[in-house]
């Protein structure tokens, strides 16, 4: 028995007894005060030292890993955390219409989403491919950009990209242990980008597309461009294809929908009709024709020829089976001005052709005078994709569908039918160089710029004939532009209606010419795609109701001179 044992069970001091009784030190047993413990033993203090020891050693082996290990990695991380070189997105340039409008600007983006300025467009409606859009700069998942301009993606944003984007600047960024900035400031001021301003006219640009818009839903047409340009400088005044798209969805990118339906609208509405469609011209071919002829010494102007509404072409394989080539109406005698007024397919069935004892021009002459004239060849505007076309050969239909040219090809071809192909402006520019003279000027979307002019070497005598019928196109009976006859300015124009589809089931509308006819200052062009053929609304008229809305609100570029009212 231990002596603890002894202590207890052989003797019990009286101090013991009373203390046990009454408690006088007034102990708190619910506390085990006044209690006697079982001592720590040294296997418990051993445990308790091995557990300190495993702690500080995984402490010290974390301190060794951050300070010696990965030391110089964190120290440059935690750097670059406190002072970090930051880039400044510089502006864009600002574009302006050739009234001063501003069309293009730059503006805060109020979302938050961009810390850079962000892209505005008018409102107008029809300058979409004119004006094209941007792809703003990105960051990476940290934050930095990876792409530190603006792309222009088309339009006039893409064409004159080097003229608008400006250069970013750079800055000092600090911020705290919790990224917050605590401070910045620019070591290097960001310049922007340069203005532009255009030679287009928005408002009357939107006034054609609104027109262009409602005659489509009006008469069927799929689609429709117009465009209007300065004969002697190339600046384009007006230039809208319908339809279009907004600008500003095309740059944010946020309205997948709507980018969505762009994308799968068949009427194409990034395409800029204009510049990059290519079309069959039809009868606006005419007044090339007629030119040819009277270069080549083909036919006299004042010679009559008669259309019965048709010619029969003898078939020497099958004499009783001849080939006839209809007219689109019976027009009667007719000379060289009233053929062109009247759009007559049988007399340029004979000029460009031949027929019985009357020599025509041919397909290689032919052919080599519409590509005089800058059909088939581009015309070198920079706003958007051109092509080139196709003005029909014989080396071309025996590329393409190894056969033989014969003279129903050459009469289609006088025509503008068969395998031809232009585009708006290429025809724009063709007009525009029966106008000023004979030069071939180069198109284009700058205020106050020339564009280069290429002299095609034109006998102004016997244009002067070419004038003449496309005026009595306007204003003789049986003109084909009578909806462009006016009393305040004198327009020269030539229609044209090409049949397209299978089975020539829709045609294309055109009207083209100039004005003032006395004086020529500018060049228009307005196609209208793919309208069945009971469609009655013709180019022409659609062009007459711009032409009216200018004499209202924009009469000096029709030449009307405005008495200004007297001050009061």
């Amino acid at each position: 028995m231990s002596k603890l044992q002894d202590r207890y069970t052989s003797s019990v001091e009286v101090e013991e007894v009373l203390l046990d009784a009454s408690n006088i030190p007034k102990f708190n047993h619910g506390r085990m005060e006044g209690k006697r413990e079982r001592p720590i033993t040294k296997k418990n203090v051993r445990s308790i030292w091995l557990l300190f020891l495993v702690i500080a050693s995984v402490f010290v082996f974390k301190i060794f890993s951050l300070q010696i290990v990965k030391g110089e990695e964190y120290r440059t991380i935690a750097e670059n955390n406190r002072v970090d070189k930051g880039m400044i997105i510089a502006e864009r340039g600002v574009v302006y219409d050739v009234r001063g409008e501003m069309i293009v600007w730059n503006e805060v983006d109020e979302s938050g989403e961009y810390d850079f300025p962000i892209r505005a467009y008018t409102d107008r409606s029809g300058l979409g491919q004119v004006l094209g859009y941007v792809s703003y700069p990105k960051k990476d998942n940290r934050g930095f950009f990876f792409r530190t301009d603006y792309l222009g993606r088309s339009g006039v944003e893409l064409a004159f990209d080097d003229v608008l984007k400006g250069h970013n600047g750079t800055k000092i960024v600090e911020v705290d242990a919790l990224s917050d900035v605590v401070s910045e400031f620019a070591i290097d001021n960001p310049v922007e980008g340069g203005a532009i301003t255009l030679s287009i006219d928005a408002e009357l640009s939107e006034t054609m597309y609104d027109i262009i818009a409602t005659s489509s839903e009006q008469a069927g047409f799929r689609s429709g461009a117009a465009a209007i340009m300065d004969i002697n400088t190339g600046e384009i005044l007006a230039l809208t294809s319908y339809p279009s798209f907004d600008p500003e969805v095309m740059a944010d990118g946020d309205d997948t929908d709507l980018i969505n339906e762009y994308n799968n609208d068949d009427r194409l509405p990034f395409l800029n009709k204009v510049v990059g469609g290519a079309y069959t011209p039809g009868s606006i071919v005419k007044p090339f024709v007629a030119y040819a002829a009277l270069e080549n010494n083909i036919i006299s102007p004042e010679k009559t020829i008669v259309s019965n509404g048709y010619i029969l072409v003898p078939n020497r394989y099958n004499p009783s089976n001849p080939t006839r080539f209809n007219d689109w109406r019976a027009h009667g005698k007719m000379t060289m001005r009233e053929a062109i007024a009247f759009s007559s397919n049988v007399y340029f069935y004979i000029i460009g052709g031949g027929f019985g004892d009357q020599e025509g021009l041919g397909i290689t002459k032919m052919a080599a005078n519409y590509r005089r004239f800058g059909m088939g060849a581009l015309t070198g505007i920079n706003i958007a994709q051109e092509q080139a076309g196709v003005v029909p050969d014989p080396a071309w239909k025996q590329e393409v569908f190894n056969d033989d040219w014969r003279l129903g090809d050459t009469y289609f071809t006088a025509i503008g039918q068969f395998g031809f192909l232009t585009t708006p402006i290429q025809m724009l520019r063709a007009y525009a160089a029966l106008a000023n003279g004979g030069y071939l000027v180069e198109p284009h979307v700058l205020k106050d710029h020339q564009g280069e002019k290429i002299d095609i070497g034109i006998d102004a005598a016997k244009m002067s004939i070419i004038h003449e019928g496309m005026r009595k196109t306007v204003n003789f009976p049986g003109g084909t532009a009578r909806s462009l006859e006016r009393k305040d300015v004198a327009i020269a124009a030539k229609s044209g209606t090409a049949e397209v589809g299978v089975g020539n089931a829709y045609v294309n509308s055109w009207a083209a010419g100039f004005w003032p006819y006395e004086e020529p200052k500018y060049a228009f062009i307005l196609m209208m795609d793919k309208a069945p053929r009971s469609n009655a609304l013709g180019a022409a008229r659609i062009m007459g109701d711009v032409v009216q809305w200018m004499s209202i609100n924009r009469p000096e570029y029709l030449g009307i001179e405005v008495e200004e009212s007297a001050d009061i």
